[in-house]
């Protein structure tokens, strides 16, 4: 009489080792999926700071041509209120 292999201690071992791969696999797919994601986004985000820090350099060159003196007294107050904020 054949005897049934799929009771068997070995069998069972082996459909959960291999159940176990496939849910690894699955886990470090969706993780390499996020992290493409996220490193998109940073990717994004600095183009976008970039582009900030861009606008930013054009708004205080053309102040400081058409503006000088309020440009200085901006900076003073901006400089002390740094000051001050370090001392807290």
């Amino acid at each position: 009489m054949a005897q049934s292999t799929y009771g068997r201690p070995a069998d069972q071992m082996s459909d959960l080792k291999d159940k176990a791969s496939e849910q690894f696999g699955s886990m470090t797919d969706k993780a390499e999926d996020m992290a493409n994601r996220v490193a998109e986004q940073g990717r994004q985000a600095g183009e976008r700071m970039q582009e900030v820090a861009g606008n930013f350099k054009g708004a205080l060159d053309k102040s400081v041509r058409e503006q000088p003196m309020a440009t200085l007294a901006v900076a003073v107050m901006v400089g002390f209120v740094l000051g001050a904020l370090w001392k807290a």
